[in-house]
């Protein structure tokens, strides 16, 4: 009886250890020649992105450049639980977004402006042995127009 409650015991214990990992955690460097942004927008030439395990969630920050010269610096904490929470900073067509965990390699999100006709949604899945990220983004944009893109994403 007591080797079947051990066994138990460390099903779970591996089981939950699989289902918190999180694949997505590190410093993440943009690879603009892979990248294909969504039309209408400025392309972005560099951009680090950098994500911190948090409790239940996680804190970002990014900091980049456009070609137009525009930066990008911005920061949220955020649960995995899919609930709205406010991004910080300038340089997004967003200012919140909402993320779950689908897997230890997949991550999705609900982005929006407040009080503006953004609307997009977003899939960040981690391949090639943890060294690669994409990010694939779709949705209507500030001026109510149809978008896609892709982000390819090197980890550091």
């Amino acid at each position: 009886m007591r080797s079947t409650l051990r066994i138990a015991v460390a099903l779970a214990a591996t089981a939950t250890g699989a289902f918190c990992a999180d694949n997505t955690l590190g410093t993440w460097k943009l690879n603009p020649e892979k990248s294909k942004p969504p039309a209408g927008q400025s392309r972005i030439t560099s951009l680090t992105i950098v994500r911190v395990g948090s409790g239940d969630g996680v804190q970002v920050t990014a900091k980049g450049e456009r070609e137009d010269k525009s930066k990008i610096d911005t920061s949220y904490s955020a649960k995995y639980d899919g609930k709205e929470v406010t991004i910080s900073g300038s340089g997004l067509p967003y200012d919140t977004i909402a993320i779950q965990q689908v897997d230890a390699n997949t991550l999705s999100d609900v982005r929006s402006k407040k009080g503006g006709m953004y609307k997009g949604t977003g899939r960040w899945v981690v391949s090639n042995g943890g060294k690669t990220a994409t990010l694939t983004t779709k949705g209507t944009g500030a001026d109510g127009k149809p978008f896609s893109g892709t982000s390819v994403y090197e980890k550091q």
